[in-house]
């Protein structure tokens, strides 16, 4: 048996651990520069809040009926997120994080030692709870498909109480046939269209489609799809994901940048930020590209990208930002207001593999990496950072309606009074 555990409006939710009374009232978080809506709690939903709109759109709407609006408090959700998920890993001997806020685990070989799987789920989803103030729901089945439907069903269908547990035939239909196909993991809108002309428009219709014409039809990932919603095992979570073939930090700025010295700090951020996702999947880059560039609706828009190919691959930040620094004057122009810049590192090799060359006038420094990246695991983002970056960044992008970081700030360690 699987089981998929899955936050409840997650960043809403987060934000509301810190702020009770906010919880049972309609809540939405914004995207970057307070964009669009990414996230909306149930009662937001029900006050008519729609996802991915614009803010501005939907700002009246919000303050007519009372809809708290807030800004995304990345540093508080990873947090809270690993102290879930730490919580949840406690519930079973295999744990795979798929997401910030949904987690796999498996009870491959003792399952019969648990004497009940839906008491188990529903003393998970109580400690997760008591201990992160975290609403989950918990779906459990034979494969990871129906672990994933069951999820669904536990939020979506009444009389589950945020457990559900697909362990027969008779269950699993049930559930099945109040689904519609598109809710079945890996059925995109295309393929939602394509079985809709053959007549499959719920999930158990999918189930009873023959596999191997759903191969013929269509594609192997289909036909391992109807195999897993009648119980076959067929995928596997992937320990070890594949590593990105391409790494990008970009960003659009709160505050439109005007002048060289910005320009090269905020390049020299992503920079960083690039060089700690490659030195994170154990990755060494071989070109950088960096761009600027202005909105696509200015009148005259600019745009334009740098390219360098290094002798030998590194992913040590200096050498990274030091190639990113001297970009900043040639991408530069007099008179146009950037909104967006970024780094991008790409032909990225296995560092593992690395053939260290004695003639290397730069060598990387892992020692050093090791310990930078260490201190900022540790104690948070940034807490160690090149100067080149800046101390006051003021081009960052705009989060008007920010939370405190109640976690990963001592300013704003929550005060109790009693």
């Amino acid at each position: 048996m699987f089981a998929l555990v899955d936050a409840n409006a997650f960043y809403c939710s987060a934000e509301q651990v810190f702020r009770p009374e906010w919880r049972g009232k309609p809540l939405i978080v914004l995207s970057n520069n307070d964009g669009c809506i990414v996230a909306a709690n149930r009662q937001a939903k029900e006050a008519g809040v729609v996802k991915f709109k614009p803010y501005f759109q939907m700002k009246a709407l919000c303050e007519q009926r009372g809809v708290v609006a807030l800004s995304s408090n990345y540093e508080l959700y990873a947090d809270l997120s690993s102290k879930m998920m730490e919580v949840i890993g406690r519930f079973a001997p295999e744990q795979h994080v798929y997401s910030i806020d949904e987690s796999f685990l498996s009870f491959h070989r003792c399952a019969p030692a648990i004497s009940c799987l839906r008491e188990h789920g529903k003393l998970l989803r109580k400690a997760v709870w008591r201990e992160c103030r975290l609403p989950v729901c918990v779906g459990m089945g034979p494969t990871l498909t129906l672990a994933k439907i069951a999820n669904h069903a536990a939020k979506k269908i009444a009389g589950y109480g945020g457990v559900c547990v697909l362990d027969s035939k008779a269950e699993r239909e049930k559930v099945l046939a109040q689904l519609s196909v598109n809710d079945v993991w890996g059925i995109g809108k295309k393929l939602t269209l394509h079985l809709k002309h053959l007549g499959i428009t719920t999930a158990l219709q999918l189930a009873n489609y023959p596999a191997p014409l759903a191969r013929k039809v269509f594609n192997v990932d289909l036909e391992r799809t109807v195999r897993e919603l009648n119980g076959q095992v067929c995928k596997q979570w992937d320990e070890a994901r594949a590593d990105k073939k391409q790494i990008f930090s970009t960003r659009s700025f709160g505050e439109r940048i005007i002048d060289e010295v910005a320009l090269r700090e905020a390049l020299c951020q992503h920079a960083g930020i690039a060089s700690s996702k490659a030195r994170r999947q154990g990755s060494l880059c071989k070109v950088l590209v960096c761009f600027a560039s202005s909105s696509p609706f200015d009148d005259v828009p600019y745009s334009k990208r740098m390219i360098h190919r290094f002798s030998y691959p590194t992913a040590d930040v200096t050498q990274i930002t030091k190639v990113v620094s001297e970009f900043a004057n040639p991408l530069f122009s007099d008179g146009v207001r950037f909104y967006k810049v970024g780094v991008g590192l790409l032909d990225l090799l296995d560092g593992r593999q690395e053939q260290a060359d004695l003639f290397n006038p730069t060598p990387n420094n892992a020692p050093l990496m090791s310990i930078f990246d260490g201190l900022n695991q540790r104690y948070g983002q940034n807490t160690v950072f090149l100067g080149a970056q800046g101390i006051e960044q003021k081009w960052q992008m705009r989060r008007q309606f920010l939370t405190p970081q109640y976690t990963t700030r001592w300013a704003d360690l929550p005060k109790v009074q009693c």
